[in-house]
């Protein structure tokens, strides 16, 4: 996931938790059974979604220093391997072009 993707993953993620919280919120002073009981899967869902998305960011980051570390420490292995993808993907497009136009 790239940097921009990821950031607007995060926003939404936030919005989403804001307006869960704002339906608990609103929902306080209701009274009956469902409504405790979905106020009450609603508190569960959003404290697993805070747990996952930790989850998640916490492996990115931990992704994203290992490709740096290894890019580090093999820098020509990684221009080739860049280079390589480049060019395979490149050679792909072409034919792919090509096969439309005919």
């Amino acid at each position: 996931m790239n940097k921009r993707n990821h950031h607007h993953a995060e926003e939404e993620a936030g919005s989403l938790t804001e307006n869960a919280k704002a339906l608990l919120t609103a929902t306080a002073e209701v009274a009956g059974d469902r409504v405790a009981e979905a106020r009450k899967r609603l508190s569960l869902a959003v404290d697993n979604a805070r747990e996952i998305a930790a989850n998640v960011r916490d492996k990115a980051v931990a992704s994203a220093k290992a490709t740096d570390r290894a890019v580090r420490q093999h820098p020509y292995k990684a221009i080739a391997i860049a280079l390589g993808t480049g060019a395979l993907i490149g050679c792909v497009l072409a034919r792919r072009q090509g096969r439309t136009e005919a």
